[in-house]
């Protein structure tokens, strides 16, 4: 079962920068889970819509240049990185779970993609994109097919994993809140891969285990593996 660090290693280290991310791989995270912003021809990691919970800063992060965006602080004097960045900094064997938060151009999100993507270790078997925007993802797909999509839900709807399997995805991403034993063998039989959204109590990921999903969301690393090292 993967361990993915959501937004890194948060409990740790300021969510979404460099040393989130570095502490998540230090704590033996398989890979990352993070936020990012389309703006301008530059793709950013960032959760919010406004910049006052997480940096020094205000506002709403679209209507910031990127020069005001990188001078913020981010908590211990991170800056909010650039997409490249965080691929640049990911070993070669991990999984980067990209969630799209805004997008504008699918094009020149693409290319900004590739350019990170090549200036890292990784290829696209590392990478899944999400998003809930599906409308998104389904654009992507078309452009792009061999990409790997991840299918964000808060909900279970009637014909279960069926608006997955629409897109295409790779995998069905759905909140604890929400999963069921049995939504996670419809998926399955739909050929898709279950990740769970965010587990960071043992119990959980020891039922989430015994159910076969195939990776949890942590803000806590550390205590997945310590959880699940008996598993891994």
């Amino acid at each position: 079962m993967l361990i993915l660090a959501h937004r890194g290693a948060s409990r740790d280290a300021p969510e979404n920068t460099l040393r989130a991310f570095s502490e998540a791989f230090s704590q033996h995270a398989h890979g990352l889970e993070f936020d990012t912003y389309q703006l301008h021809q530059d793709i950013i990691v960032f959760h919010d819509r406004w910049l006052h919970r997480t940096t020094n800063g205000s506002g709403r992060v679209l209507d910031q240049t990127l020069s005001t965006l990188r001078s913020l602080d981010a908590g211990y004097g991170e800056q909010i990185p650039f997409l490249h960045e965080v691929l640049a900094l990911c070993p070669g064997n991990s999984i980067c779970n990209i969630e799209i938060k805004q997008l504008h151009d699918v094009a020149a999100w693409l290319q900004a993609f590739d350019e990170a993507l090549h200036s890292s270790r990784l290829t696209t078997d590392n990478i899944i994109i999400s998003s809930f925007n599906h409308r998104w993802l389904r654009d992507i797909k078309a452009q792009r097919p061999a990409l790997q999509i991840g299918a964000l839900t808060a909900s279970f709807p009637v014909n279960g994993p069926a608006f997955a399997s629409e897109l295409g995805a790779y995998s069905l991403h759905v909140t604890l809140d929400m999963i069921e034993e049995s939504y996670v063998r419809e998926a399955h039989q739909a050929g898709l891969k279950v990740l769970v959204y965010t587990v960071d109590m043992p119990d959980d990921m020891l039922m989430l285990k015994s159910w076969g999903v195939d990776g949890i969301f942590t803000n806590v690393p550390s205590v997945a593996r310590a959880t699940l090292g008996d598993y891994l």
